[in-house]
């Protein structure tokens, strides 16, 4: 990078290149270490800057700093980031010519770049390490590391290959850094890529600004519309579903509804993928619904929503995908529906997968311990942030246990009812029919079955039939009953009922919030000065949002790479008058005052007149 003085501190980088005034959390640390040419695995929540702890450092250290980073897009809009900084930045990928390609491996070896991010299949390929080796490099830092892991929730095996960096260029200092590891996934990752003297950097797992909800599976669409319809209309949001036929079910039903909602996964054609995910980066108010194929590296900041309607596999893959919420800091929401249907789709895909049986074994117990976070009493976060070796003394105040506290009961006569029910029908039956049975219903399958001469006909009337399907869904999470995975998702009884049966152990179940009920939107109150607090604050606000749009447009870059709204917010809030009150804004360093100082200030003596 030009016009940086001969050794730059990391403090002067970050203020005159990014525009931040200050390091937050462990940023600082991760950087002195890897500068003094340290090894580091870095554990990060989204969001809480893992890009600065390298970036800065490849603009100290002599040579080129080498990005492996799994996904085009997040490649190219960093690099648009950068290069908006005055950051001498470029992809080497797929999308470039073989000419434009060569291109870029001179700029290497010549050492022109500050940056160069490249695929983990390229990475290890003879042809590009041939190319490092005539390079001098500044560091080698590994995007998305829970990839190398076989115990994350992302596995991918060309991320083991990645160790031959280490081995072809030992005194080059390698970061790896991710949002989402728990101690297992932390020592797979430091193994995986030959980080033996690695210093481990783990940042507190905390979102303050995202809030935790669970609800109970009942119409999920029409929850879905709902829950947007009512509480997020006109905001950006990302809608979660386990299979490709889902995501074009529930994409159709926001879209009849007048929600701009597209479809993304694997089953569209590259050039429709690209397409859906520009509108998402570029358009304001867009909802995207997707399998897990959507999402990683996704820097869009003012995503308000994540919502699943689908179990995930973990509470790592829940994280890393509920972390894409709130980037910015300001409030957004963490929403998913859950039902017996999902454990029993899980723990079928775990059966039926080809890994081997401790592999299985620690999934299973991944998807118990997602499964015990969406059944808690307790406060959602201080259970996410356990999950992950991180204590919390306090409720959270921004979960919906917190804000609606849930009561349970004893439920152990309903347990023994329903536990009864199952038997007696045989052990074959879904959730449904067994409901209709303890509620004395009258279905031609009852009748077919003589189910209505059983002794539990009937016996469940206290109870409705929502209540039912909760008592029910407790119970499969308590291990007392299971779903029939190899076949049609009959409920059958497991060894642990018999205590209960035979009266030996109690049932504590919890009373799920009445679907009306809905916890009150409440903001963080570090949130609470971010957006404008008057409608002469607001009237500005719009009008930089509307300049930063055709800069954008003119530009070919997503309107958050020139600003995010948050800085915008504050130039809103403060007016500045001058290049030098600009500067003092977060955000915006001496490259994007250069660029774009003339026309904010002309915005806001405009507004001022």
């Amino acid at each position: 990078m030009t016009g940086l003085c001969p050794s730059p501190r990391p403090l002067d980088i970050l203020t005159r290149v990014f525009g931040y005034p200050a390091f937050r959390g462990r940023q600082e640390a991760v950087i002195d270490h890897v500068l003094a040419g340290g090894d580091a695995l870095v554990v990060m929540p989204t969001g809480g800057g893992k890009s600065l702890c390298y970036q800065i450092p490849a603009l100290i250290r002599p040579g080129v700093a080498v990005v492996v980073s799994p996904l085009i897009a997040l490649m190219q809009d960093q690099v648009a980031a950068l290069d908006l900084l005055g950051v001498r930045a470029r992809v080497l990928n797929s999308t470039l010519t073989p000419a434009a390609a060569r291109a870029v491996e001179r700029a290497i070896v010549a050492g022109d770049l500050d940056l160069v991010y490249v695929a983990p299949e390229r990475a290890v390929t003879e042809p590009f390490l041939d190319t490092l080796a005539r390079a001098r490099l500044a560091l080698v830092a590994i995007d998305e590391a829970h990839c190398v892991s076989q115990w994350g929730h992302d596995f991918r095996p060309e991320y083991r290959r990645l160790q031959v960096l280490g081995e072809r260029f030992p005194e080059v200092p390698r970061l790896a850094l991710t949002a989402t590891a728990d101690a297992a996934t932390r020592t797979d990752i430091v193994a995986g890529l030959g980080l033996r003297d690695a210093r481990v950097f783990v940042a507190s797992f905390d979102r303050p600004n995202i809030r935790y909800r669970v609800v109970a599976k009942d119409s999920p669409l029409a929850q879905l519309t709902a829950f947007i319809e009512g509480e997020h209309p006109g905001e950006a949001g990302i809608v979660y579903r386990l299979s490709r036929a889902d995501v074009e079910r529930t994409q159709a039903a926001l879209a009849a509804r007048g929600i701009p909602a597209l479809a993304y996964h694997a089953g569209l054609d590259a050039s429709t993928r690209a397409a859906h995910q520009a509108r998402f980066l570029d358009e304001d108010g867009v909802v995207v619904v997707a399998t897990i194929a959507f999402g990683m590296g996704i820097d869009k900041p003012d995503v308000r929503f994540v919502a699943h309607l689908d179990l995930p596999r973990s509470i790592e893959a829940y994280y890393q995908e509920t972390g894409r919420a709130g980037r910015d800091g300001a409030p957004a929401e963490a929403w998913m529906t859950y039902g017996i249907q999902d454990v029993a789709r899980l723990r079928r895909f775990i059966t039926a997968s080809t890994a081997p049986e401790d592999q299985k074994r620690i999934e299973a117990q991944k998807l118990d311990a997602l499964i015990g976070y969406c059944e808690t009493t307790r406060c959602r976060r201080q259970v996410l942030l356990e999950y992950f070796g991180e204590r919390r003394d306090r409720a959270c105040g921004n979960c919906d246990t917190c804000l609606d506290p849930v009561d349970d009961f004893d439920g152990t006569e309903a347990a023994r009812m329903a536990l009864s029910c199952i038997w007696r029908t045989g052990q074959r039956f879904g959730a449904a029919h067994v409901i209709d049975v303890l509620l004395g219903g009258d279905t031609a399958r009852i009748r077919r079955f003589g189910h209505d001469r059983l002794s539990t006909y009937g016996i469940g009337v206290g109870h409705s039939r929502g209540e039912w399907r909760s008592i029910l869904r407790q119970l499969v999470a308590l291990g007392l009953v299971v779903v029939d995975v190899a076949g049609h998702g009959g409920l059958r009884l497991s060894p642990e009922c018999r205590p209960v049966l035979r009266g030996e152990r109690t049932v504590r179940l919890r009373h799920d919030p009445a679907a009306a009920k809905r916890a009150a939107r409440t903001v963080a109150p570090k949130a609470v000065d971010e957006g404008p607090r008057d409608d002469t604050e607001a009237a500005l606000f719009e009008a930089l949002r509307k300049r930063r749009m055709v800069l954008a447009k003119a530009q070919k870059v997503p309107p958050y790479v020139i600003f995010h709204d948050r800085t915008l917010a504050e130039i809103a809030r403060r007016r500045p008058m001058s290049l030098e009150a600009l500067a003092a804004i977060s955000g915006i360093g001496a490259a994007k005052i250069e660029r774009y100082g003339a026309d904010i200030l002309a915005i806001v003596a405009e507004a001022e007149v």
